[in-house]
Order: C-alpha cells, then structure tokens, then sequence
C-alpha cells in the first residue's frame, strides 16, 4: 500500500486528525485532491497567511487565519470535507489550539469529515498523541521521477539546440541517481543538466549526483563523501575484501531471484589507524553506491524530541537514496552511556540508540550499514547480537607483508617508485605500526628530503620509524584486550595476523 492508498483507507475509516510529514506540499495535496474528487467531499487549505481557502481559490472567510477560528470554521461545516492545515504544528505549542482539537477529534469521529495536518517537522503534543495518526509521505520513487523525467525530455525534445542522447540503460541510471530528491529537486536536476550542457545523457548523473550532495548537505546530519577511494589503496584486510567482494553484487534482482537476502551491514572494530574509516570509503568505490556518513553526534540536538525525529529523518533519507551505503564512524562515541542515560538526559540516548538498532533489525531497503569502533567496552551488548550485522570484523595491527604492502602503496601514491627503497628492512623495523603511523613516517622523511633539498632516502624513514613511539607501545594493555576479546567473537579481517 502507497502513502496515497493509506490516506485513502483512514479518510474512509473516518479517522479524525492525520498528520502527513513532507517537504512536498503540492504533491501531498495532488494526492488529497484525488482522494477528495474519488470520494465526492470538499477540500479546504488552510495557512496562516491566507485562512481557510476552498479548493480552487476562494477564501472562506479573512478572519478565519486564526487557528482556533480556522478549527470552529471545520467543526461547523456540515459537509464531508478535508480540511488541510498547512504548517499548523507550531500552533500546537497553544493550549487553546491544543484544547480545540481534541474537540475537533471527538466530534469528527461521527462525520465525514478529516483534519490533515501537513508539515515537514514532527512535533505532537503528548495530550494529543492518542488523537493523531501520523503518515510518512515519501520521496518519489523511480516510476515517478522516470514520468518526471520523460515529461522535460518531451518538453525540449523539440528544441534543435538540445540533444537527447538517452537508451533505457541511461535512462535507468538517471532516475536512480534522482533517487532521494523530492520531485521539485529533481525537475531542477534535470533542467540544470540540459542548461550546462544543451544535452541531456547518462553523463549528466554526476550532475544529478551533485544536487543530492546539496540535500544530504542540508539536513545538517548526514555527509555525502565521493566514492574516490580503492581497496587498492588499502594494504591487507584480505579476508575483509574478499568478504565484501562477494556481497558487491547482492542489491542486484538476479540476487533477490537466486534467493539472497539484501546485506544488512558490517561492524569493524579495531585498532585506531589500523584502516577501518578508510575501509568504509573503499567500499563505497568497489560496489559504486552512494556513501553517507552519519554523525551521531549532530542527531542530540537540544531540543526535547529533536533527537529521536532526528534519527528518523536520518534513517528515512538513507532510505530514500538506497541502495547505498551508510556508515557511522566510532559508533561507541556516539552511542556512549547508553545504559545510564534515563539518569543524564531523560533517557534520549537510549530512545534514539533502541531506535536505530530496530531499524538496522527491521529494514527492508538495500541500505548496508558499515559501523566502526575502536573501544568495545562502551559498546552496548544489545548492538552485537547476531541479526544486527551480518559479520564482525577486527582489524588488527597489520603483519610484517602488510606492512611492507602499505609502505609501498604510500611511497607510489606520492610520486616515489617503491622498488627504490628496502621495503622488507622498513617493514621489520616498524614493528607494531599502524597503517596511519607508516603513512605519517613517509610524510615526515619527506619533510626531511624536501627541507635540506634533497630525494627521499631509506635513511630518512628509518629515521623515523626509529623517532616514532606507536600507538602499540603506548596503549599495549588496552590493544591486547582487544585482540583477547576478539578471538572468540570476532572475524579477524586479514589472513595473516602478526602477533
């Protein structure tokens, strides 16, 4: 059942109050206009800048821009009707306004007559609760951003300067990359793409790929990062590469045919450096989704409720994009005294964290969770149970040929050719390195070259592999911890550990 179709089923069954959450007012009440002609009632806009308007443009009464005379004007009406309230929540906050519709709820119960409350904010009074219904309105999906899309290609089909260079194939990849726009975004994807180039072709998903960035920007609490990184960049992890090379093609309908569920997600806990963030991004690159970042962080906001609808609006954008990739970075940092916070924070954190791991349970869109962690003891036991991920993975320190892999991936990657240097003596002296702290002795014995004017030498990272104090010395208790946990609870992501 659509949004549509459940909208109709509640007017039909005489439900008072309804709450539609959107950014797309037109859309939504296209959609009640139908329902409301399919049904044979009225339909009345209310807003507070011009009152209670009747479908079609004429304004009931001026005085009706007062919410409470706006909900008297509905409670008086003897017609059926649907009456649509535009941006009503902030009046919610008004006991009076508050008051009026638990009257309007008790009174409609025996009419045919509906409140709809449209909004792109969640916010219900807890008096109300019991009152309202709330329906989330989605994002187009593909058939209707591919009639969207077919509508500017007749449009401009005519035009001489303009070529459509579009088969099915190009056509497909547009539309999914439009996936997660509203329909108004879209259009204007679209049109911006005709306009740079007096084309329109698959070339132009980059195009549409860069408004969505702009919308994943605007929520404030997801981050779009580019698919630029490769495993190819990443020495090791050979049992976690292979792992998610054959889940690469699972999103596919041969998959669903073949009989495979869709990959739910993966927890990456390890030592800090060691690849985990960067394994995140690679992944993003080897099956060419979409990768978004969440930053549990910004999802506590100050505002009682904030939180939670925060989490939602999150997890409902992810969704919308799907498939793609969403990857929480130190998710014990974000999730951190989970178990005391009915004490810190009237128990948010908790809310919002028992709201995400129903979520990761229950999804059913192809949104694959990447989490990383360093610290397993502030993870909440809840997170690692079986369901919640289809595989824990722990990245250790890398071996003595890993080591050897990532000096030489570093040394190429910044212009240096690695069979110059003595990979095998760098990487036995850099025992107990991690892949960031080998990155950083290349860096700084490229300071040095560069600083007396001279080519980088074996000397030079020697050197610094001789002034560098790792992570591993410094935290060994805490490192061997984490290797004793994992042993009986974790995959180990390389073939090779090195202890």
């Amino acid at each position: 059942m659509d949004a549509e179709q459940e909208i109709d089923v509640l007017i039909r069954a005489r439900y008072s109050i309804l709450y539609i959450v959107s950014w797309e007012e037109a859309r939504v009440e296209r959609a009640l206009r139908a329902i409301a002609r399919r049904r044979e009632k009225k339909m009345y806009v209310w807003t507070v800048t011009d009152g209670m308007v009747e479908a079609g443009g004429r304004t009931t009464d001026p005085s009706s821009i007062d919410p409470i005379y706006a909900l008297d004007f509905a409670m008086d009406h003897r017609e059926p009707a649907l009456f649509v309230l535009r941006d009503f929540d902030p009046f919610l906050e008004d006991a009076r306004v508050e008051r009026k519709l638990r009257d309007a709820s008790h009174s409609f119960q025996a009419s045919y007559k509906t409140l709809i409350i449209t909004s792109p904010v969640l916010h219900i009074p807890e008096h109300l609760e019991k009152d309202i219904t709330v329906i989330d309105f989605p994002l187009p999906d593909q058939e209707e951003l591919g009639r969207l899309l077919d509508g500017i290609v007749e449009q401009v089909s005519s035009n001489p300067n303009i070529q459509i260079q579009l088969d099915g194939e190009g056509r497909e990849q547009l539309i999914k990359a439009a996936l997660g726009l509203t329909a108004a975004e879209a259009e204007d994807a679209f049109a911006k793409a005709v306009v740079l180039n007096g084309r329109l072709g698959p070339e132009d998903v980059e195009v549409v790929l860069t408004e969505k960035e702009q919308t994943i920007r605007k929520s404030g609490i997801l981050e779009f990062y580019p698919a630029d990184e490769e495993f190819g960049n990443i020495g090791g992890l050979d049992s976690l590469k292979q792992w998610l090379g054959k889940r690469g093609k699972a999103f596919s309908e041969a998959a669903r045919e073949f009989g495979l569920p869709q990959p739910k997600g993966v927890l990456l806990i390890g030592v800090q450096g060691c690849g985990k963030s960067l394994s995140a991004k690679a992944v993003a690159g080897l099956w060419h989704l979409p990768l978004l970042r969440l930053d549990v962080g910004s999802v506590f906001a100050g505002v009682v409720g904030s939180s939670e609808q925060n989490m939602r609006r999150a997890m409902r954008l992810a969704e919308s994009i799907a498939p793609c990739i969403l990857w929480l970075d130190e998710l014990e940092k974000g999730f951190a005294g989970t178990q005391s916070s009915s004490f810190s924070d009237a128990g948010t954190t908790a809310r919002v964290f028992g709201s995400f791991i129903t979520w990761l349970q229950e999804k059913t869109e192809p949104v694959f969770v990447i989490a990383t962690a360093n610290d397993i003891s502030a993870l909440p036991p809840e997170l690692m149970r079986k369901g919640r991920f289809d595989e824990i993975f722990f990245i250790d320190l890398p071996s003595e040929a890993e080591r050897e892999e990532i000096f030489r991936i570093h040394l190429a990657k910044r212009g240096r050719d690695p069979q110059g240097f003595a990979l095998q003596r760098l990487a036995e002296d850099a025992v107990g390195f991690s892949g960031s702290e080998i990155e950083q002795v290349v860096i700084s014995g490229l300071y040095d070259a560069f600083d007396e004017g001279r080519e980088l030498t074996n000397g030079d990272l020697l050197a610094n592999i001789e002034n560098t104090v790792p992570l591993s010395a410094t935290r060994a208790e805490d490192i061997q911890a984490l290797r004793d946990w994992a042993t009986t609870r974790a995959r180990p992501a390389s073939d090779t550990p090195d202890r």
